[in-house]
């Protein structure tokens, strides 16, 4: 099913107007990139905070406090991502 919209515009003191006929299923199509794209920052947040666990380990083997410190916020900081991407999906 395709969708046609009327787009009108006043020019001086005439009415100028056009036909505009979308694709169909064009909806499918931003739905299929605004889910892929939270599959990728879900992917990412997952990568940022293994990371953060590598360096995390890292930290606590030197006992070096900021090194820790870094990877516990990287740690942090991926579930956040991965908790917003989950939102965002679960919005979309």
């Amino acid at each position: 099913m395709s969708e046609t919209i009327i787009l009108a515009a006043w020019a001086g003191n005439m009415l100028l107007a056009q036909s505009v006929t979308l694709a169909e299923n064009s909806g499918n199509l931003v739905n299929s990139a605004l889910s892929l794209f939270s599959q990728f920052a879900i992917i990412g947040g997952g990568l940022w905070a293994v990371w953060g666990v590598i360096i995390l380990a890292g930290g606590l083997k030197d006992q070096n406090g900021p090194a820790t410190q870094a990877g516990v916020w990287q740690v942090v900081g991926g579930g956040l991502i991965i908790a917003a991407a989950a939102l965002f999906s679960s919005i979309v």
